[in-house]
C-alpha cells in the first residue's frame, strides 16, 4: 500500500550563530558583503524591501511551493528572536504567501524580518506592523494551506542556496546570504573591504580625479 506522503517534511534543530557575530554585520552595506564573499551572495536583485529599509537575522527556512504557505505557518513556531524567515516559493507569483497577520506573529515572536522570492499583501497593514519585509511585489491574491513543504531545510531562493543557520543582511540594495560555514572568513574579509572603501572614499572626497585601478591599455579607434 503507498501511503500519501506528509505535507510537510522538518529539519534538525537549528544552529543560530551567536548575536555578536550576528551584530557585526549590522550597518554594513550588502555590498561591502558581497565583495567580501568574492561577488557571490546577493539573492534575486527583483527582491526589495517593501517594509523597512534594512533587516539583519540568521536564517530560518521554508519552502512553501507555488500558491501555499503550511510551510511558514509551521515554522512560525520555531522563530527564535532575531531569525528571518526565509520563504521559498519558486518565484510564484499567482498568489502572495503571506500577509500582515502572519507577519505580525512573527514579529510578536522576535523575528528580525522575513524574505521571498514571492510576493506579499495587505500593505497598509504590513507597514502597521513594522516588520522588515523583503519580496518580488505585491497581489492581493491569498494562498492556500495544504502543503506539501519543508521547514528548517536547505532551500534555494532568489536563485541562492541558503541554509537555517545562515546570516542575512538586506538593505535598499537588496538581500544577502552569508552562509554559516563562511561567516569566520566573510568577517575578516570584510575588514580589509571597509578599509579600502574608507581610503578610496576619503581620497574622492579629497578631489581625486583618476580612478583608483590598473585599466588595461586599450587601442583607440579612428583618427588622432
Amino acid at each position: 500500500m503507498i501511503e500519501d506522503p506528509p505535507p510537510l517534511a522538518f529539519g534538525p534543530p537549528v544552529e543560530r550563530p551567536p548575536e555578536d557575530i550576528v551584530a557585526r554585520f549590522r550597518g554594513v552595506p550588502t555590498s561591502f558583503i558581497v565583495d567580501a564573499m568574492g561577488g557571490t551572495g546577493a539573492l534575486d536583485w527583483r527582491i526589495k524591501p517593501l517594509v523597512g529599509r534594512s533587516l539583519v537575522g540568521v536564517a530560518l527556512t521554508c519552502d512553501c511551493g507555488p500558491l501555499d504557505n503550511l510551510a511558514f505557518f509551521a515554522a512560525l513556531a520555531d522563530c527564535r528572536p532575531g531569525d528571518v524567515f526565509v520563504a521559498a516559493t519558486g518565484a510564484h507569483t499567482g498568489a502572495a504567501v503571506t500577509g500582515d497577520l502572519m507577519l505580525g506573529v512573527a514579529k510578536n515572536r522576535g523575528a528580525a524580518g522575513f524574505v521571498t522570492d514571492g510576493l506579499v499583501r495587505d500593505l497598509d497593514d504590513l507597514e502597521a506592523v513594522g516588520l522588515p519585509v523583503y519580496a518580488m511585489g505585491l497581489t492581493p491574491n491569498s494562498p492556500q494551506r495544504r502543503g506539501p513543504g519543508t521547514v528548517g531545510l536547505p532551500i534555494v531562493c532568489g536563485g541562492v542556496a541558503i541554509a537555517s543557520g545562515d546570516i542575512i543582511v538586506g538593505d535598499r540594495d537588496g538581500v544577502v546570504a552569508v552562509p554559516r560555514a563562511r561567516i569566520a572568513e566573510t568577517l575578516e574579509s570584510l575588514e580589509k573591504v571597509k578599509a579600502m572603501e574608507a581610503a578610496t572614499l576619503a581620497r574622492v572626497r579629497a578631489g581625486l580625479t583618476d580612478l583608483p585601478v590598473e585599466i588595461p591599455s586599450l587601442k583607440r579607434i579612428g583618427k588622432g
